[in-house]
């Protein structure tokens, strides 16, 4: 792996970070104001999966 790929997959991640509030705000205002709701353990299980899945996308986009 080089530099231009971890690059590329920086500039992907910005891109599907972007696109919820370019399309619409609103929603995004939500989302993250449901987010204080939120138990930190819940938050934490789910950012452990969504790493989880991640890893496995990733290794299996790269054997």
């Amino acid at each position: 792996m080089d530099w231009s790929d971890l690059l590329a997959a920086l500039a992907l991640y910005l891109v599907l970070e972007g696109i919820l509030p370019f399309l619409n705000p609103q929603a995004m205002k939500r989302v993250m104001a449901s987010f204080a709701n939120i138990a930190d353990a819940r938050l934490r299980v789910w950012g452990l999966v969504s790493m989880g899945a991640g890893i496995m996308l990733l290794y299996l986009v790269r054997s």
